[in-house]
């Protein structure tokens, strides 16, 4: 067997173990706030179930503008994705 055989054999071994790395890098990565979809993703649920919590004050979230449209997105801080990890959902908030 060659050296380039040997090389490419390494390779194609190398190659998913590479993604995978940076599937969990990306995982273990802190931000100072996630949207609607890295939230959801994080956490294991819908992004739609997600943007309810938010609508429904069930997390504290805030809307920023995101480019994309006249239409604000929620945005979500980590703080309170540590608070939801450990607590879970605040109670709902009723209108007064």
């Amino acid at each position: 067997m060659s050296v380039e055989e040997r090389l490419g054999n390494i390779e194609a071994i190398l190659n998913p173990i590479q993604q995978m790395l940076i599937v969990l890098v990306e995982r273990q990565m802190v931000k100072e706030y996630y949207s609607v979809e890295e939230f959801a993703a994080r956490v294991g649920r819908e992004c739609y179930t997600v943007r309810e919590y938010c609508r429904l004050g069930r997390l504290k979230a805030d809307k920023k503008q995101s480019g994309r449209g006249k239409y604000p997105l929620w945005v979500i801080s980590h703080a309170e994705l540590l608070r939801y990890e450990k607590s879970g959902l605040l109670p709902i908030q009723r209108p007064n």
